[in-house]
């Protein structure tokens, strides 16, 4: 069986669905005690029917939403196994600053208009009732043609169709997670003043493309501190891709404006070189200038359970440990797979 076919009947998560006009990133941390674990498990298992519900009343609304799970909270919730890559986001320092900050769940919400995802934002609190606290909200919107505030076309490279499910989705490496992701979210507050004032050549390589076409510069133009050229990297000699849905937010009264980043991948590894590339630089000291005028307030690191172990999850199961190649076979009637197992009991 391959890895697509796997992530196929897996039922994966809505990760690689494509942009859509409107988007609410909603990060919470759940309350102490066993009733707020309880009412947790609860929403995961909701989840599913609550976006049917809200979805159906607007037949070309595109509602989606992606639910991802931090470090602390699978520990707190389903104990082992964990995901092998589940970690909290780690910090970083360098000229500038990768912050961690806290986040229990992840609630990444798509749809065509913003009434969508406001309405299913609302239901997914209310199914709470009061056991989670909402630590950041962020309404993303989408700015022309794919550009954020600061006028550059965001995510061009993005992998699509097999390539997007490649680059994000776990396979064998971790078969009891198989059909899973990681994604990791940063809320970055722009200095458009600063930029703005910046010529636009000069701006142009520090993105390293054109302001208007976006094509990307020639490496004779591209200095070795672009962001596309610290965010470009390989491994074991393979150009490494990660999924971005980014979305630009503002808000007039408080003089915020930003780009509020998150980056889907089979391995956090990805995302977290490409993070220490910019922040370090590569070699070190060699920084992505856009962090003169962009500063991370946010950074938290979830796993994304591919839709049907979020499903078990939620309802009380546990994940039974892989099994040896050997045992499995691709004739099995049981309905599970042979990548790993799922079976049924309580939560830890």
């Amino acid at each position: 069986m391959s890895r697509w076919e796997a992530n196929r009947i897996l039922q994966s998560q809505s990760v690689a669905s494509g942009l859509t006009p409107s988007a609410i990133f909603l990060v919470v941390t759940l309350g102490t005690g066993d009733q707020a674990a309880t009412v947790a498990r609860e929403v995961l298992a909701n989840m599913a029917g609550l976006v049917r519900s809200t979805g159906f009343r607007s037949a070309t609304g595109q509602l989606s939403c992606v639910v991802g799970i931090g470090s602390d909270a699978w520990d707190r919730l389903f104990g082992a196994p964990r995901p092998k890559e589940l970690h909290p986001f780690q910090e970083i320092h360098g000229v500038h600053s990768a912050v961690s900050t806290p986040g229990d769940m992840l609630f990444h919400i798509r749809a065509n208009g913003m009434d969508l995802c406001f309405e299913l934002a609302m239901n997914i609190m209310n199914q709470f009732g009061g056991q989670a606290t909402v630590v950041d909200e962020v309404h993303g919107f989408s700015y022309f043609d794919r550009r954020d505030l600061l006028g550059f076309v965001d995510g061009t490279e993005n992998p699509t169709g097999q390539e997007a499910e490649d680059a994000t989705l776990i396979g064998a490496e971790d078969p009891a997670f198989a059909g899973g992701s990681y994604v990791i979210v940063q809320k970055y507050l722009h200095d458009l003043t600063g930029w703005n004032a910046l010529p636009v050549e000069t701006q142009e390589k520090i993105i390293g493309r054109r302001k208007l076409s976006d094509i990307e510069l020639s490496d004779a133009e591209k200095p070795s501190y672009a962001h596309n050229a610290l965010t470009s990297i390989t491994e074991d000699g393979q150009d490494v891709q990660i999924l971005r849905d980014n979305m630009p937010f503002g808000d007039l009264r408080s003089g915020e404006f930003g780009t509020y980043f998150i980056g889907y991948a089979k391995t956090p590894r990805h995302v977290e070189r490409m993070l220490q590339n910019m922040f370090i630089g590569d070699p070190p000291g060699n920084h992505d200038r856009i962090l003169d005028f962009s500063k991370a307030v946010t950074g938290t690191l979830f796993f994304v359970p591919a839709a049907s172990l979020l499903d078990l999850l939620g309802s009380g199961g546990a994940i039974a440990e892989p099994q040896p190649a050997g045992l499995h076979s691709s004739s099995r009637t049981d309905g599970s797979l042979g990548i790993g197992s799922l079976k049924t009991g309580k939560a830890p």
